[in-house]
């Protein structure tokens, strides 16, 4: 049985489903960016057959969940949506659990584990490699190709589109990034129905504008960057799947990053898979997350 509920924290009344065994082990999947929490509905019946209590919350800026102060700072930095995780995690009073992110969900996860290892049991992470998109971080040409969204929102044309055409401009960032699968109209509105969230917009400008040095960043994560700055090893076991023909973050960004892992640490790429595997082969990455988990570390 699903349930829909919502949880506090500090700054957030954080919206979410779980589903599965209640007394099952626990596992926080979150969702990415221009997506909902829905974006896992495929693979979680194999999950729950496995034992896994799950919990998938809307991310700041969607679907349900809101700040509960409006003078707080509307920050898509990629620390506040870590801390988020942890955050969240607290308010269930989760010790201990595995984490499975896409896309700004991967980011969160990442940074979860980085931080707080002895929370995070095993981290998997959908289409983004390890790394904090520090403003001069190296980019292929290709990679600056493929980040033009990045670009066009820096821009008050773009932004004036994030803001008034939000549907029109995500249905064509689904359409490209998933090359070999079609999101029916009828999900995509499902799924778009979060962007409606009064702080989405926002959210997703800040976000894209502070990783490259465009924006202010919130003080109250200051000290969170300073530790991110440094690329922190991640001491869980961590696994990563990406689309072997993603074009947003090409395959080859998550590639070479071994060294940031101490534990047990594998990469497997989905062929003829875009950006969204956890929606185009929502089977093989139940397999893969089971298959990783069952393994020992």
């Amino acid at each position: 049985m699903t349930r829909i509920a919502s949880v506090d924290t500090k700054l957030l009344r954080i919206a979410y489903e779980e589903s599965g065994p209640g007394d099952g082990r626990p596992m926080v999947l979150l969702h990415g960016w221009p997506d909902h929490l829905g974006t896992w509905d495929r693979v979680l019946p194999t999950l729950h057959e496995a034992g896994f209590r799950t919990l998938a919350p809307n991310l700041r800026g969607f679907g349900g969940t809101t700040f509960r102060d409006p003078a707080t700072m509307r920050s898509g930095q990629l620390s506040a949506l870590g801390q988020d995780v942890l955050d969240f995690a607290d308010a269930l009073d989760l010790d201990r659990f595995v984490v499975v992110g896409h896309d700004w969900g991967a980011r969160a996860a990442y940074i979860a584990s980085a931080v707080a290892p002895e929370r995070v049991s095993h981290c998997v992470a959908l289409s983004v490699g390890w790394g904090t998109n520090a403003p001069d971080q190296p980019l292929s040409l290709n990679q600056v190709q493929n980040y033009w969204y990045h670009w066009y929102m820096a821009l008050d044309r773009g932004a004036d589109l994030v803001r008034n055409d939000r549907r029109g401009f995500t249905r064509h960032i689904w359409r490209i990034w998933t090359p070999d699968w079609d999101l029916s109209d009828a999900e995509f509105e499902d799924t778009a129905a979060a962007f409606d969230n009064p702080d989405w917009a926002e959210i997703t400008l800040h976000s894209y504008r502070v990783r490259w040095g465009l924006a202010s960043r919130d003080p109250r994560y200051e000290e969170l960057e300073a530790r991110l700055a440094e690329n922190p090893e991640i001491s869980v076991p961590t696994l990563v799947l990406h689309g072997g023909s993603d074009p947003c973050n090409d395959p080859s960004t998550s590639a070479g990053k071994e060294k940031f892992f101490r534990d047990r640490y594998e990469r497997d790429l989905l062929p003829g898979i875009g950006h969204f595997p956890q929606r185009e082969a929502p089977n093989a990455v139940a397999e893969a997350i089971l298959r990783f988990m069952a393994a020992k570390d």
